[in-house]
């Protein structure tokens, strides 16, 4: 049945009876300040029984005169909430997430009201609904995303067709970001065949210089850290596997963060990277417990992120330190190259590193791997040469004169 309805509103599409006039609308916090911009259309078609044999589709639009009772700009923490009403009960909403570089949008939340008669004559089930979907894929924070064409969201007994969306969530200083079109709205790449740019390079490709980094609390330094940082991406250009390289550059890269009793996090910020790193605390140890990147490229932005781990580990009141090079990787296509850590995120005083705690890699007892290896294959060898000289001297033995 479901497949009739999404056959049956398609049809209304094409035949241009599914019109409406955009709502338009923001949503301010306490201060007055616009946290989220919503200017978009919306068609509905669901659904519903008029008795036990026999049901009904209703074709209805949002209109422009909403209402948004019970939006908000997510104070306290929490989420942002974009909610409209219309009509006798029925209710749109679109809770929004973020993370350090990008937004989207959560829940998309569809309540209509059988109740409605201008909607749902006839109708057999009386009461509230709610049909629950997603809407709106990761958009880079500060930008608005525009989409002219239409994005045809299925769920059950409901089919919703959603254009003409200028949406940002996050705004800042009540202003609009700049625009980022979604991939419908962008031109056909021609037929014809066009002259292939070259590759996309990022340079330097040389070791990174080391940056020194600092958070900062009410009591002073509370997180330190020094390192070299590369990003590396796999990458996929007509069909051709490249390698983009990207040092993180010192003396453009900003710090921030957070210093806690169990927890810590330092935040790097580069003109092109973003690196994000937790810290954590278990049995009297610090560790790296996960590791977030976003890097924008020629190709557009990539991200990746490595959770529940155990790196760079040290005593509480004591630095981890490695000279080596060491690889982290946040994705299948995105790793970082990293040189000449050190870091402390808990116990500084006076601003300085307490006593380090070198890495295996940088310690004296790394000498010793291949030795080990080496006399476990020379036993090996003087094993098998041992067996044979045995079994050579029996089978002469089982050949003596009788």
């Amino acid at each position: 049945m479901e497949r009739y309805v999404s056959l049956f509103a398609l049809c209304l599409l094409s035949l241009g009876f599914m019109q409406s006039k955009a709502f338009d609308i923001e949503v301010k916090d306490s201060s007055n300040h616009t946290c989220i911009h919503a200017s978009l259309m919306v068609n509905f078609t669901v659904q519903y029984e008029v008795n036990s044999t026999f049901s009904k589709n209703s074709t209805f639009s949002a209109p422009s005169n909403v209402t948004i009772n019970g939006s908000h700009c997510g104070e306290n923490g929490g989420s942002p909430l974009l909610l409209v009403h219309f009509g006798n009960g029925n209710s749109w909403s679109l809770n929004f997430t973020k993370n350090i570089t990008m937004y989207s949008g959560d829940i998309l939340n569809f309540t209509y009201n059988t109740n409605d008669s201008t909607f749902f004559p006839d109708a057999l089930k009386q009461g509230l609904k709610s049909s629950l979907t997603k809407f709106l894929d990761p958009v880079l924070l500060n930008r608005t995303y525009k989409c002219m064409h239409n994005e045809i969201l299925r769920s059950e007994n409901v089919i919703q067709v959603i254009w003409n969306v200028t949406l940002q969530a996050y705004v800042q200083n009540d202003t609009l970001g700049q625009e980022v079109i979604c991939d419908a709205d962008k031109p056909v790449v021609p037929t014809t065949p066009a002259p292939t740019p070259p590759a996309p390079t990022l340079k330097p490709v040389d070791k990174p210089s080391v940056g020194n980094y600092v958070v900062s609390d009410d009591t002073g330094k509370c997180l330190l850290a020094s390192l070299g940082l590369q990003v590396n991406a796999s990458l996929t250009v007509e069909g051709k596997n490249v390698s983009v390289l990207y040092n993180m550059n010192p003396n453009t890269t900003s710090s921030t963060g957070t210093c806690g009793n169990d927890t810590a996090t330092l935040r790097l910020n580069d003109t092109k990277v973003a690196i994000e790193f937790d810290f954590a605390i278990k049995k009297n140890n610090f560790y790296l417990q996960e590791v977030n990147l976003t890097l924008e490229n020629e190709l557009g932005a990539l991200s990746g992120a490595i959770q529940n781990q155990s790196f760079w580990e040290a005593s509480v009141g004591s630095s981890y330190l490695c000279h080596k090079e060491q690889v982290i990787s946040v994705s299948g296509n995105l790793h970082i190259n990293m040189f000449d850590v050190r870091v402390q995120p808990f116990g500084v005083h006076n601003g300085t590193y307490a006593t380090a705690e070198e890495c295996f890699a940088d310690s004296d007892l790394n000498f010793l791997i291949p030795i080990a290896v080496g006399a476990v294959l020379l036993f090996l060898i003087i094993l098998v040469l041992i067996s044979y000289l045995i079994g050579r001297k029996k089978s002469r033995t089982g050949y003596q004169s009788v």
